[in-house]
């Protein structure tokens, strides 16, 4: 069971470099301390610590987050969260339990082996070092935050992979990927059901296949052809609903439900981009996370009116500027119509401010990559994944090394290739930076 976990919550600020056992202190005795900015107040997920502050925008400061959950121990359970600006690490019952440094690219915290039955207290200790970005970045829980509680199998976290295929007799050729794992020390024999309905709520296609699932996740690949489908389109973006269903002796463990669509695109370098076989000029806008005066805070409202303002104007395509973006934006590209860009760094290891993430991108590139594309890759609105924009580095051979790394993690995590991979570049006049593209 997937809930949202965005009440409850508890903030208070402090002085940049206040250490944790000092968050304590004040938390959990009330201590007097200078480090305190804010003292521990109610608020609510999303939330941007930044903008309540406009006369100190850019302040380096540490947020923390409190909040109690009540966990069954005998349940496998998991905190996802969509977005946290920056360097954040979890605590569970005082035990630091997790680290995330980048602000953008969301992440899941299994609480299972550190958790205990009936309350426990979650911190989350988000330390903002000013400069960080070249743009408003906001601070803190800025996006939405997930309790996932499991049963002992599950489908793992963005484990579904979906991808369609035009074949000649105008079928769509469907093959979805599945990964499931459990929690047993014995094999279990479960079978894995997709059940894909359209918008009136009709089946259009069911498929089960059989799976042995052990403690390492086990992947399930099933196929099948669906015809006479409604196409997903900029001008008329139908979606289906794909439902993924795992049983096992006869009980269902868990249940993924998710929006997709059918469309085909292409690019040519001499005739441009063809959406549905059709011809289409991309009109593009380069849209950072921020919501203006709302600050980096989420709001699916405020977002579903830019893009309606944005497709006034002409516009049919967004590119993220310049990193991943929010889950509903993606889900309102679905709804919407609109063609995504999706881009993932500023930086790669030639850092533009002090204390951005070229200082971690070496060593987590890669699981950005695999966070961003697993999460993101099955919505039909994806034509692009944007692995840089405005890179130095791409002007040395290290950056033509880095630049395969991530091609390469892209391709893993998309091996069916559900978008193009591509590069955002203001050097492409150099050598170094033609061999990067």
């Amino acid at each position: 069971m997937r809930r949202l976990c965005n009440d409850m919550w508890s903030f208070g600020k402090f002085v940049s470099g206040t250490d944790i056992e000092t968050v304590y202190d004040v938390l959990h005795n009330g201590t007097d301390s200078d480090a305190v900015m804010i003292p521990f107040a109610p608020v609510d997920i999303p939330h941007d610590w930044m903008i309540h502050d406009t006369g100190a925008l850019y302040q380096s400061s540490i947020g923390c987050y409190v909040r109690s959950l009540n966990l069954d121990a005998s349940k496998q359970n998991f905190i996802y969260f969509e977005g946290v600006y920056m360097n954040t690490t979890i605590y569970l019952n005082g035990e630091k339990i997790f680290f995330w440094p980048y602000g953008y690219s969301s992440f899941e915290v299994n609480l299972t082996p550190f958790q205990r039955d009936g309350e426990n207290e979650l911190l989350v200790y988000v330390d903002y070092r000013e400069p960080n970005t070249r743009w408003y970045s906001g601070a803190g829980i800025y996006r939405d935050v997930w309790l996932d509680v499991k049963e002992d199998i599950r489908i793992v976290t963005n484990g579904i992979y979906v991808n369609s295929m035009l074949c000649p007799d105008g079928r769509f050729k469907v093959v979805i990927d599945t990964e499931a794992v459990s929690r047993s020390r014995e094999y279990k024999k479960a079978e894995i059901t997709h059940i894909i309905t359209d918008a009136d709520g009709n089946s259009i296609a069911i498929s089960t296949s059989a799976v042995q699932l052990y403690a390492e996740p086990a992947v399930n690949s099933q196929f099948f052809y669906v015809a006479n489908v409604k196409l997903w389109d900029i001008d008329a973006p139908y979606l289906y609903t794909l439902s993924t269903i795992i049983r096992c002796d006869g009980c269902t463990f868990d249940a993924v439900n998710q929006k997709i669509g059918f469309r085909t695109i292409d690019f040519d370098p001499d005739n441009g981009f063809f959406l549905n076989g059709r011809h289409v000029k991309i009109h593009g806008a380069c849209q950072h996370h921020d919501l203006g005066s709302l600050g980096s805070a989420f709001n699916k409202n405020a977002l579903r009116r830019q893009f309606r303002e944005l497709k006034k104007m002409g516009i049919n395509s967004v590119r993220t500027s310049h990193n991943m973006p929010a889950v509903a934006l993606m889900e309102l590209a679905d709804e919407m119509g609109i063609l995504i860009d999706s881009e993932s760094f500023d930086m790669w290891e030639a850092k533009k401010t002090e204390n951005d993430y070229g200082n971690f991108f070496h060593d987590w590139c890669e699981r950005d990559v695999e966070s961003w594309v697993r999460r993101d890759r099955n919505h039909p609105s994806l034509i692009m994944w944007s692995v840089g924009n405005e890179i130095p580095d791409t002007n040395s051979e290290a950056g033509h090394k880095i630049i395969i790394r991530l091609r390469d993690a892209v391709r893993r995590n998309d091996y069916r290739h559900n978008a193009y991979t591509t590069i955002g570049s203001n050097y492409v006049a150099w050598d170094n930076a033609q061999k990067c593209s």
